[in-house]
């Protein structure tokens, strides 16, 4: 059955909602001076996979920086699309930190990284037709039922395409959120490093792409390379400054999306709170100045509803 609209239920915890602004991923080593200054940030995002504990230092860290800020909780290891059935007890764990935590959005990404008994470090890309969208489609929607509520998808970036794709990734990704009901994650950074290494134009992506499910924006710093036939290669490597290019991309994403919550990812050699606060800083006036005047779409404004 199809679920397009998501119904209000009764939650023990109120949802504090994430905000059209810049937000940053929480960080051990940042925890102590956030609490402390309490910087002009939108919001922060976490890992669920970093949560799923019972206690200490990470849920001391997460309660005090959540007493002061909406939080969005992204998912890294459901392998959501897999051919296989999920893996039950991870996602009874993700619902354990969504239900303590109570974060505006949730999301998780368009890949696999498991098979049989093993696991892999990289989220790896699907070949993008009817079989795996039926696939994907009963899994989002197992998911949403779980933890009753709307979720996020995300589109990768990818290295390598399969010869068993028979759609462009945004009509997969529309077609999934018209049948589950659930919202997309557009991460810019994703798809300019996808264009370069298949051969596409990242504009025409981003002018493509069915910005009316989009609730959350992710924007992040690549790792330039070269392939084994001597072709520009991006690695989305989270590692440093965001690209200019992907910045011009941003303006260009938000003109279409209006006001949405924008993420900077920065997962490896991350630097003083300070440089990610002076990108969260232009991220925000990025936002101001492509969307003044233009209200959030709804599928941004009402990603946190509830299932009934």
């Amino acid at each position: 059955m199809s679920r397009t609209t998501p119904r209000r239920t009764a939650s023990s915890g109120a949802l504090r909602p994430v905000p059209a602004r810049a937000g940053i991923g929480l960080k051990g080593p940042h925890v102590a001076e956030i609490v402390a200054t309490a910087p002009d940030l939108g919001f922060f995002e976490v890992h669920a996979e970093n949560y799923m504990g019972a206690g200490g230092p990470p849920h001391r860290w997460l309660e005090a920086v959540a007493a002061r800020y909406a939080l969005s909780v992204h998912g890294v290891g459901m392998n959501i699309g897999a051919p296989g059935p999920l893996d039950r007890a991870h996602l009874q764990r993700l619902k354990t930190v969504v239900e303590r935590y109570r974060p505006g959005l949730v999301s998780e990404h368009l890949a696999w990284s498991s098979h049989g008994e093993a696991f892999y470090n990289d989220l790896l890309p699907l070949p993008l037709n009817e079989t795996t969208l039926c696939a994907v489609t009963d899994h989002v929607r197992e998911v949403e039922d779980v933890l009753g509520r709307r979720i996020l998808i995300e589109n990768p970036s990818t290295y390598v395409a399969f010869d068993a794709t028979a759609m462009p990734e945004v009509e997969f990704l529309g077609r999934l959120a018209e049948a589950t009901g659930c919202g997309l994650l557009l991460d810019v950074n994703n798809a300019y490093v996808s264009a370069t290494n298949h051969g596409f134009d990242a504009d025409d992506y981003i002018d493509t792409f069915p910005v009316e499910h989009v609730g959350e924006i992710h924007i992040a710093g690549h790792a330039p390379d070269i392939d084994d036939a001597g072709r520009p290669l991006l690695v989305d490597a989270h590692d440093r400054a965001v690209a200019e290019a992907v910045w011009t991309l941003l303006g260009r994403t938000l003109a279409r999306t209006g006001p949405l919550p924008v993420l900077i990812e920065r997962d490896n050699d991350v630097p003083p709170l300070a440089a990610l606060l002076a990108e969260a800083a232009r991220a925000d006036l990025a936002i101001v100045t492509a969307t003044a005047g233009r209200p959030a779409l709804q599928g941004g404004a009402e990603d946190a509803r509830l299932f009934g």
